[in-house]
């Protein structure tokens, strides 16, 4: 498997919200001994061009306003990167902020946006996983993203090493809607 230094685009959750996550990702990460993040979703992966990566953030902050998103269930899969989740729906304003950041970065990549916000990077059987996503109770029906950060990192992500790699590129805040 080939692996490069790429760009990620996070969507940051404003406030309150960004705490009961990373609330909830802090727990996941002692209880699992996993490696520990910030809550975000992932817009776009990129090329990694970080002096791109700034004018794509300004683009998008200048464009686009905060972003709400509805939440859809907790989820899990056999992928590192997506071993427990959020799903969220996809909506317009999402898909715009991504061809913005897309297009401002000058990247082609082929990068399927599919909004989740990962809970818990670690290896774990099906039958844990699976008691465990349905275990959390998010007590939001939508979640409101008020920033973006531009994040250089490993691609794939498939290791606790991989993500203690990341480092944040560039931060911007979207406009209140």
């Amino acid at each position: 498997m080939s692996r490069r230094t790429v760009i990620a685009y996070w969507l940051i959750p404003a406030g309150p919200v960004r705490g009961f996550f990373q609330g909830l990702i802090n727990d996941l990460v002692r209880q699992y001994e996993a490696p520990s993040f910030d809550p975000h979703v992932t817009v776009h992966v990129g090329s990694d061009h970080a002096d791109a990566a700034e004018s794509a953030l300004g683009e998008a902050a200048r464009v686009c306003k905060s972003i709400n998103l509805k939440t859809l269930e907790i989820g899990h899969s056999s992928e590192f990167i997506k071993t427990l989740f959020m799903q969220f729906a996809l909506n317009t304003e999402l898909r715009q902020l991504n061809e913005i950041i897309r297009d401002a970065a000058q990247d082609s990549s082929r990068y399927e946006l599919n909004p989740h916000l990962s809970l818990l990077y670690k290896k774990i059987p099906d039958a844990v996983r699976c008691e465990l996503a349905g275990s959390i109770k998010v007590p939001f029906p939508e979640v409101l993203f008020d920033a973006l950060k531009a994040v250089r990192c490993i691609s794939p992500t498939s290791s606790r090493r991989d993500v203690e790699a990341w480092r944040v590129v560039a931060t911007t805040k979207l406009s209140a809607q």
